[in-house]
């Protein structure tokens, strides 16, 4: 028997957009669903002219229905929403920018619209990468424990708060800038990270020359802005040292648990001591320390420690953590944020991406202690 034009409307709106994570049917994105003569004509309204999800859309439209009974084509045609239907698809996935609620700890001080992340019973876990000292290595940790996270198929997501040393981006492999629709962005994900950046708003050469209140309305802006989704874990590279963008998201995220990044020698180790202080006077928890560039190995296939030996695993033992993970200094690990190519996924048996990989099980299974959340239980 044929399928019915009812039965193809079903079917096709339950085809989720990549971009947006829910289905067209959900969205108003599908606007008639029909079969005449062998040939199923779909139309689709999406959200912007350059929605990056065209081509993809057209492929699981095609798949959903190729093979029913009476189908031998399939036809889609797009168009694109207006400006009203563009602010009914931000409102229902972030909300009205004009909106206001939650404590003024928990939201944007512009708009008044509360910190997703801050709110009570929301379960993504925001992990803070931070370092007393440049050079570390703290973006490249972050980016390829992002991956290793959404390897163990945890919907992982990056902020890069580094706003003078934006690196992000070109570490995870992203190709294009995000997509905006009525004032509302949706982030770009590259290797199952979604990211937002000072870097798709600045070009590389360019500097970022910004006091504190513009560097606290622009992570405002990262966390109120976009349509995260409810990742599971959100990492925020935060830049070195201890400055306003720390102290601001501090008060953005008061839940927010901090990962220590150092390199073995004592110097480091003990620079990185104060962005744990750092965190402990702004009653952050510091939750584990991790070493990056722990040793080379040669092609005779010994270690040399480079950088010396103990930086890390004194610094966890004088915060009373875990030191979560040991990175050897690779080349390929270089070369692979230089490239786009992390080596979480460039190189997944290496000894570094194996390192990686045991930090994300560690830290979903061993370190971070669970929560437990009871929606009906509230502080008045």
């Amino acid at each position: 028997m044929t399928i019915s034009d009812n039965e193809l409307i079903e079917i096709v709106g339950k085809v989720v957009d990549p971009e947006l994570r829910r289905d067209l049917h959900t969205m108003g994105m599908l606007r008639g669903v029909s079969l005449a003569g062998g040939t199923v004509h779909a139309v689709v309204a999406l959200p912007s002219e350059d929605w990056p999800a065209r081509e993809t859309l057209i492929h699981l439209i095609e798949t959903s229905i190729t093979a029913r009974d009476g189908v031998e084509a399939v036809s889609v045609e797009f168009l694109v929403m207006d400006e009203a239907e563009q602010a009914a698809v931000r409102e229902q996935l972030i909300g009205d920018p004009a909106a206001s609620g939650g404590s003024q700890e928990a939201q944007g001080h512009a708009e008044g619209r509360a910190i997703p992340f801050a709110e009570a019973g929301n379960r993504t876990r925001v992990l803070l990468i931070a370092s007393g000292k440049g050079g570390v290595g703290k973006s490249t940790v972050t980016a390829n424990l992002a991956i290793a996270l959404a390897q163990r198929g945890l919907r992982s997501a990056v902020v890069d708060a580094d706003v003078w040393g934006f690196s992000i981006p070109r570490m995870l492999g992203v190709e294009r800038p995000p997509t905006v629709i009525d004032q509302m962005v949706v982030p770009v994900e590259a290797n199952g990270v979604r990211c937002i950046s000072m870097g798709f708003f600045a070009r590389e050469d360019q500097p970022v020359i910004w006091r504190g209140p513009m560097l606290h309305k622009a992570l405002e802006q990262f966390l109120t802005d976009v349509h995260w989704d409810d990742p599971d874990y959100l990492l925020v590279d935060l830049p070195p040292g201890t400055g306003d963008i720390s102290l601001s998201l501090s008060q953005f995220l008061p839940k927010s648990e901090l990962i220590v990044v150092t390199t073995p020698q004592p110097a480091a180790q003990k620079v990185a001591q104060r962005a744990a202080y750092m965190a402990e006077k702004v009653n952050l928890s510091v939750r584990a320390v991790i070493e990056n560039m722990s040793w080379f190995r040669g092609d005779d296939g010994k270690r040399y420690d480079i950088f010396g030996s103990g930086g890390g695993e004194a610094l966890a033992e004088e915060l009373g953590v875990p030191l979560l993970g040991q990175i050897p200094l690779l080349q390929e690990l270089r070369e692979g944020g230089d490239t786009g190519r992390p080596i979480t996924v460039a190189d997944p048996d290496s000894e570094a991406a194996n390192v990686f990989t045991e930090m994300a099980r560690l830290l979903t299974e061993e370190y971070l202690p669970t929560r437990r959340y009871n929606e009906g239980l509230k502080l008045v």
